[in-house]
């Protein structure tokens, strides 16, 4: 073909490419005006980073320079040229604009790697605008990197619950990060969670949340200890009480006696679960209708702990109370995990004179939110948040922080703060509206799955003794 027939080709082929970028253009600014105004000002901020990143990358020591010709070049230049310039290379970005900011992956060069990238965190972050910026490892050759122009912990989020069983019932979403990116926890073999925090933070809050959005399972089954009611009709779990199976106040005996039916049902199942299904840990299998993962939940758990001084009757009556729901709390931490027993304690502080030690440090996942003193801290995340003086949560104490926690990542050192969401009370009333229907009692879910249908006969014989015999309870 020759350079006159080619020429011929030039319009259409200009005129191809022009309808490209506008397509291109057009579908941008659809998405633009339909956007809210965080969407947009990300989107924008995108277009900037992308025009002006080769600059940016050499002025933050982010490229090299080849001074390898390209096999081009070694064909096109004669001994009397002059050698070919060095060229200089900048990784390349694929950006992704979201309401908080950017989600930026590039690949990396000889000599420009992730330490690189994450010496010049903070030069991106200034030249892109951005609150905070974090690099992380995106596969081999590649980074992850994560840039907010607005602040995620001080931006007060809501979550509508979708009335849908979650699709992994054990996987229990916990908010935003620092970077905006979402933060969950897998609940699978896990005996007991922690939450702690001064009252007003949170922490009731985030309760609600995984109940909201679990109640659509017939899966998992509800109990609540509120030591801040005196009744369900009143307090934070008033508009989920019908998704509840079981639910006490303040009062220490009704409290000892929700405690002692879970721990019956805790030896009834460990008893069963051989028979009914056909493994020793209940994780195996998986929580089902039948045999539901029941949960839990004290809500300032310290009320039924209390160490009650004094000589008078009442006073040793309540103190025998306290010693002994801890006992039968107890049980339920350290046996009943491969029943299907989940316990979540939530108080104030978890220092051991509010909840016993021998509870608290068996519960793998702790999370608080604001806390006043470093000896709180501790005691709800362990002594590690030493070393982490910036997530310590003694610094969100301010109204700004309302709903933001600290927790240990999960997989690697250090701790997260992390924005919970709020839900709204219409909301949490139209999820116990839907799903009351499933509320079921777990013992009587097991007397249906026994021969004979009698819950009470599996508890009337003792494992087998050392001869091999049972004996008679």
């Amino acid at each position: 073909m020759t350079v006159n027939e080619l020429a011929t080709y030039a319009p259409v082929v200009a005129v191809t490419i022009a309808a490209v970028f506008a397509v291109i253009g057009a579908v941008w600014l659809g998405r633009y005006i339909a956007a809210d105004s965080m969407m947009r000002a990300s989107m924008r901020q995108a277009v900037r980073v992308r025009r002006g990143w080769k600059r940016l990358a050499q002025m933050a020591g982010l490229s090299v320079t080849d001074k390898m010709p390209t096999a081009l070049a070694s064909l096109t230049t004669t001994d009397t040229d002059k050698p070919p310039k060095p060229r200089v290379l900048t990784p390349v970005l694929k950006v992704k604009p979201d309401r908080f900011g950017l989600l930026v992956r590039a690949n990396c060069l000889p000599k420009v790697g992730l330490e690189e990238f994450q010496k010049a965190a903070r030069f991106l972050a200034d030249a892109w605008r951005c609150t905070r910026v974090s690099v992380q490892p995106d596969g081999p050759g590649r980074v992850l990197i994560r840039g907010v122009r607005v602040d995620p912990l001080i931006t007060a989020t809501e979550h509508v619950p979708s009335g849908k069983p979650p699709k992994k019932l054990t996987t229990w979403n916990l908010g935003l990060d620092e970077y905006a990116q979402d933060v969950a926890v897998d609940l699978a073999e896990v005996p007991g969670v922690t939450v702690a925090g001064l009252p007003g933070y949170g922490k009731s809050s985030l309760i609600n949340r995984f109940i909201c959005d679990c109640a659509p399972s017939p899966a998992i089954q509800f109990a609540v200890a509120d030591g801040k009611v005196t009744s369900s009709r009143v307090g934070d779990y008033a508009d989920l009480a019908d998704r509840l199976f079981a639910f006490v106040g303040s009062d220490l005996e009704e409290g000892n006696k929700l405690f002692q039916r879970l721990v019956d049902l805790r030896e009834a199942r460990t008893l069963a679960m051989k028979d009914v299904l056909k493994t020793k840990d209940m994780w195996h299998v998986g929580a089902t209708a039948a045999w539901p993962l029941v949960v839990l939940i004290m809500d300032e758990a310290h009320t039924y702990f209390r160490d009650y001084k004094g000589s008078d009757p009442k006073t040793k009556k309540l103190a025998a109370l306290a010693a002994e729901n801890a006992r039968l709390v107890e049980n339920l931490v350290k046996m009943g995990r491969s029943v299907g027993i989940l316990v979540i304690l939530t108080s104030q502080k978890t220092t051991g004179d509010a909840i016993p030690t021998f509870i608290r440090d068996v519960c793998p996942v702790g999370l608080s939110f604001a806390q006043k003193t470093a000896e709180a801290s501790v005691a709800a995340l362990g002594e590690a948040i030493r070393d982490w003086p910036d997530a310590n949560p003694i610094h969100l104490q301010d109204p700004a922080y309302v709903g933001v926690a600290v927790m240990q990542h999960q997989g690697r050192p250090g701790f997260i703060r992390i924005r919970t969401p709020f839900v709204a009370e219409a909301d949490a009333v139209r999820i116990t509206t839907e799903t009351a229907h499933l509320t079921r009692d777990p013992a009587e879910l097991l007397n249906a799955q026994l021969p004979g249908g009698d819950l009470r006969r599996i508890r009337l014989t003792k494992p087998a003794s050392d001869d091999g015999t049972s004996e008679a309870a």
